[in-house]
C-alpha cells in the first residue's frame, strides 16, 4: 500500500478544547469521544453526521461501551455509569480521595471487561502540572477498584496485545511507550519495560490503539501526527501527519474497523496558531492505511 493512498479528512469541526478517548460503537455506527475541560461526552453518527452531546459536572476524560448497554466514563476522579437517554451519571467508584487537585485522564476496557484508567494532577497549562501525582487503576466488573502503581505524571494511552499477554501503557512525560506482562484472569500486571522512546519531533505520546497485526498507533501531542510502532522491535514503521498540532488520541472504526479516527485539541494554541490550523479541536478520519483495528471491549459490570 503506497503512502499516497492515505486520505485524511476532518469529519467534524467540533472545536474541542481537548478532544480525547475516541471509541467506535458499531451498533449505532457512531464515534464516541470526550472534550475534557468542556465536560462533554459526544456521539457523532457517521451516517447522519449529527452529533449528540451530554454535559457532565466535572472534566470527563474517557468514555467506554458497557455490555449492559449505555456507557461508562471517567468523570473527575469517579468511574461513572452514563445513561445517554436521560443524560445522567451514576458514580460507581471514586479514587484519589486524598488528592483534591487530581482528575482521571485516559481510560480503556481490557479484554475481560475491566475498565482501566489513570489519574494526573489538573494542569495549570497544557502539559504543565504538579509531577508524580497520578496513579493507574482499574474498575472490575463487580465495581472493586484495583490500584496498580502511583508516581504517574500524565496517565495516558493504553491497550492490550492481541494474545492479551501484554499491557501497553503511556505515561506522557516519560516520552516512552511501556509494556507490562499481563494476566487476563486476574488483571495483574508486572515486569514494566520501555518498548519505544519518542524522538524529539514526535513530541509527547498521548492516546494509543492497536491494529490487527499487533502494531501500536500513538497520537503525538504537539507533534501533529500518529505513528505506528512495532512493540517487539521498538522500531517506528510509519508516520501519518495531520493538519493540526495537538493530536490527542486515535482508534479504529468505520467499515470493518478499516478507518482510523483521531481526536485533537485547541487549548494552548494562540490566535496565530488557530489561523494556521482552523480544524484544531476537530475529529479526523484517516482512510487507506491498509490495516484494520479491533473492536473495543465493553465494560462487563
Amino acid at each position: 500500500m503506497t503512502m499516497s493512498s492515505i486520505k485524511i479528512e476532518c469529519v467534524l469541526r467540533e472545536n474541542c478544547r481537548c478532544g480525547e478517548s475516541p471509541v467506535w460503537e458499531e451498533a449505532s455506527k457512531s464515534l464516541l469521544f470526550v472534550d475534557i475541560p468542556a465536560k462533554k461526552v459526544c456521539r457523532w453518527d457517521s451516517l447522519s453526521k449529527q452529533v449528540q452531546r451530554v454535559i457532565v459536572d466535572a472534566p470527563v476524560s474517557s468514555v467506554a461501551l458497557r455490555q449492559s448497554g449505555d456507557y461508562v466514563a471517567t468523570v473527575g476522579t469517579n468511574f461513572c455509569a452514563l445513561n445517554w437517554e436521560n443524560q445522567s451519571t451514576l458514580v460507581l467508584a471514586t479514587v484519589d480521595k486524598d488528592k483534591k487537585n487530581n482528575r482521571f485522564n485516559d481510560g480503556k476496557v481490557d479484554p475481560a471487561g475491566r475498565y482501566f484508567a489513570g489519574t494526573m494532577a489538573e494542569e495549570t497549562a497544557p502539559a504543565v502540572l504538579e509531577r508524580h501525582q497520578g496513579s493507574l487503576y482499574s474498575l472490575f466488573p463487580n465495581h472493586h477498584v484495583e490500584k496498580y502503581f502511583d508516581q504517574v505524571d500524565i496517565s495516558n494511552g493504553l491497550d492490550w496485545s492481541l494474545d492479551h499477554k501484554i499491557f501497553y501503557y503511556i505515561d506522557s512525560l516519560s516520552y516512552s511507550v511501556d509494556a507490562f506482562d499481563y494476566d487476563l484472569q486476574t488483571g495483574k500486571i508486572s515486569n514494566r519495560r520501555s518498548v519505544y522512546k519518542l524522538e524529539r519531533e514526535e513530541q509527547i505520546p498521548d492516546g494509543m490503539c492497536i491494529d490487527v497485526e499487533g502494531k501500536l498507533w500513538v497520537a503525538c501531542y504537539n507533534g501533529g501526527r500518529v505513528i505506528r510502532l512495532d512493540p517487539e522491535t521498538g522500531k517506528r514503521l510509519q508516520t501519518v501527519k495531520l493538519p493540526v498540532d495537538k493530536t490527542t488520541s486515535c482508534c479504529f472504526g468505520g467499515k470493518d474497523y478499516s478507518e482510523m479516527y483521531v481526536t485533537s485539541a485547541r487549548d494552548g494554541l494562540d490566535s496565530e496558531d488557530l489561523l494556521r490550523q482552523p480544524e484544531a479541536g476537530g475529529i479526523f478520519k484517516i482512510t487507506g492505511l491498509g490495516v484494520k483495528g479491533i473492536p473495543p471491549h465493553p465494560y462487563a459490570g
